[in-house]
């Protein structure tokens, strides 16, 4: 099971709110207590063998069937889900009414998933007639009718859980967003100020209440409350809210954040949070900084992509292969890696090497319509028309709607037309026209492009002009396709007049320009050729990044291990103390053994001013705890010498100390030699 889906797993069961907290006399077979202990522990997957096992031997259980029903409910496999609760219903006894409530509320949840909010509310119904005080059926209730906008309706369900639990702070946070949602900040902030009072260390009463303070702009008290979310945390909503201020906010957040990031020097999620600022606000080469400084601290292929992706904005394209390559060797398990990668190559059109990439996406998610049409781009830009329809005909199988967009049947046509086939071509610009016959006007962007591939050249060029006139909101944009309708139209003189148009109006990138199909025909133009140097020139890698590298160079670390059992040892050590590491790619971090970690602090090699994290505390007798964080000061191996490595512990005495990822992705490349028994690190270094 996929980990989004054990989550929710997790949060369905959790949500049954006291259902397993009850003393309820249930079944105590074998099957359904390893399945129930298989459950808590998290392991669905395993507690989903045994439910099945148990309705095998005792089919009148319904209690394993009310399991299975939220496991397949987690899985999106709503008929299997109602087919189970259905049984758990059926067979749960009458007098237990805390999981009868229970099973009302999962069954609830199946039909919302399934759109089916009448049938949901009367489950909701039946399950408060079953238990009163079942304060989730009361949440449910309340969240469908925000969604509906019912305000008045969702605060009464809220108060309830509030009358049920005065300590239950989702009442008041209910009946805040409500507030919020009605623009009532004052009364929100109440809401939310009462729940701080509660739970001091409850992150989203501080993101809430930032967006209330956001509504009435009040910017210092919502930076405030954003960085405490942050700080608790890393609150997804404050991310969000960070990212999404308005400029006259941007000063009082970044002063915050950068004030909060000095007292925290060993944090890389601060510099980190201040590079996804900085990129928010579309300040890339400022992100690459904090993003390096983040990484530096502890390495992360999260960092590696995000600097990938600024250099690319900064069309820097070189270097933001190198670290999509390198957040590649970090995670090679994260596709979405891959892609960047792909899209990189495609914007060198370096078509062949992105394709193979493609490849290695679709193989990956074969039933995704995305990456076939992602790959079909490509396969057009590299002239490959007959493979380019091919994926756009199976992303149009596995999604349908798509062939009723404008855009998609344009493309097809396209492909059609360049492949030589008329035919189909005109089929599908002529569905595209009637698609966008009734549509608003900057809804017809592509009609003078079906025209224009119909040779109805007429229709095409005031189809176009239309658009031009008509819509002020992209003006260089607008320019910029009517060039292309005036070239596949063979106007290339209009086309290239229009194209410096579209650039004098801020249209600048020449990565699109160079490789858009429909200018093909301009590519031999001196005009066009000196266009593409003229923007490459003033659009291109940053200049001052490139200078900044000159006296940079990778040089080649080679680092002898040895085998033992197996295992991969590499000398080391840790602020001067003489170790051994257990060298292991697929391992995200460095941990240690508690053993090794209370050595190191009752002999002085770990400062208690080094216990650091979220888990930072030291016990009664002054012994390090599993789960705390430490950092390593000065970490040395074959000769490499890295500052502030972050290290968590675990329980296992026999645990070895392991080098992970957040280590390697720091130095750069790293290759194993077995035969000679060594890494062969590539990292960078400054000549002076």
């Amino acid at each position: 099971m996929k980990l989004r889906n054990i989550l929710i797993a997790s949060a369905v069961v959790a949500g049954m709110g006291n259902v397993l907290a009850k003393e309820v006399k249930q079944p105590d077979s074998y099957a359904y207590t390893r399945g129930m202990e298989c459950l808590n522990e998290g392991k669905f997957e395993d507690a989903m063998d045994w439910m099945q096992k148990e309705i095998s031997d005792h089919p009148d259980n319904g209690y394993a069937y009310f399991i299975i029903s939220t496991i397949h409910a987690a899985n999106n496999q709503n008929g299997s889900a109602l087919s189970a609760i259905n049984d758990a219903i059926k067979k749960l006894p009458s007098k237990d009414k805390v999981w009868n409530s229970a099973a009302m509320k999962v069954r609830s949840d199946i039909y919302l998933a399934m759109q089916d909010t009448v049938k949901a509310f009367e489950d909701i119904a039946k399950g408060m007639k079953i238990q009163p005080d079942n304060s989730e059926l009361y949440k449910s209730r309340a969240q469908i009718y925000y969604e509906q906008q019912k305000y008045d309706l969702s605060d009464t369900d809220y108060r309830q859980m509030i009358k049920i639990d005065p300590g239950d702070t989702m009442g008041y946070m209910g009946i805040g967003r409500n507030a919020n949602a009605e623009e009532r900040w004052d009364d929100a902030i109440e809401q939310f100020d009462y729940v701080v009072k509660m739970s001091p260390d409850y992150s989203s009463a501080y993101s809430f209440r930032a967006d209330s303070y956001i509504g009435k702009k009040d910017w210092a008290k919502a930076t405030d409350d954003i960085v405490k979310a942050l700080d608790i945390d890393g609150d997804n909503k404050a991310f969000y809210l960070m990212e999404n201020l308005p400029e006259e906010a941007f000063t009082q957040m970044k002063t915050k954040l950068k004030i909060i990031k000095t007292k925290q020097p060993t944090n890389r999620f601060w510099p980190y949070t201040l590079g996804k600022f900085a990129i928010a606000n579309k300040n890339y080469q400022e992100a690459i900084d904090y993003m390096e400084e983040a990484n530096s601290l502890d390495s992360n292929s999260a960092f590696l992509e995000d600097i990938a992706k600024c250099y690319a904005e900064l069309r820097d394209f070189e270097k933001a292969l190198q670290y999509a390559q390198r957040a590649i060797y970090m995670d090679t398990q994260d596709y979405d890696l891959v892609d960047l990668k792909a899209d990189i190559l495609s914007d060198m059109q370096r078509y062949d090497e992105c394709i193979e990439e493609r490849d290695k996406y679709v193989a990956q998610y074969p039933g995704m319509a995305f990456a076939y049409v992602t790959r079909a781009e490509d396969l057009m830009a590299a002239h490959r028309f007959d493979k380019a329809l091919e994926d756009y005909t199976t992303a149009g199988v596995i999604v349908p709607s798509l062939e009723e967009s404008a855009y998609f049947l344009m493309k097809k046509g396209d492909a059609y037309r360049l492949s030589g086939n008329m035919k189909d071509a005109e089929d599908n610009y002529n569905k595209m026209l009637l698609l966008e016959k009734d549509s608003a006007l900057n809804s017809k962007s592509w009609t003078p492009f079906a025209y224009s591939g119909l040779g109805n050249r007429e229709k095409a060029l005031e189809t176009m002009q239309c658009i031009v006139d008509n819509d002020t909101t992209d003006i260089s944009g607008n320019l910029y396709n009517q060039a292309c309708v005036y070239a596949r139209l063979g106007m290339n003189v209009e086309a290239m007049e229009t194209l410096k148009k579209a650039e004098e109006k801020g249209y600048d990138n020449y990565v699109h320009i160079r490789e858009d199909y429909d200018l093909d025909p301009l590519h031999d133009m001196p005009e066009f050729q000196e266009l593409i140097r003229r923007l490459e020139g003033k659009y291109g890698p940053n200049k001052l990044n490139v200078e900044e590298d000159i006296d940079l160079v990778f040089e080649t670390v080679e680092v002898p291990f040895t085998k033992e059992g197996g295992v991969t040892k590499v000398k080391c050590s840790i602020n001067d103390l003489p170790l051994h590491f257990v060298f292991d790619t697929g391992a995200a971090d460095v941990t240690m053994s508690m053993v090794e970690a209370n050595f190191m602090l009752k002999n002085d090699y770990i400062k208690p001013n080094d216990i650091i994290g979220s888990a930072r505390y030291m016990d009664a007798n002054g012994d390090i705890s599993e789960g705390t964080i430490i950092n390593l000061r000065k970490v040395d191996f074959g000769g490499l010498e890295l500052d502030n490595v972050r290290a968590s512990v675990v329980r296992n005495q026999k645990a070895p100390l392991l080098l992970g990822q957040s280590v390697l992705g720091r130095l750069g490349k790293i290759e194993i030699d077995n035969p000679g028994q060594k890494l062969v690190i590539s990292h960078k270094v400054n000549k002076r």
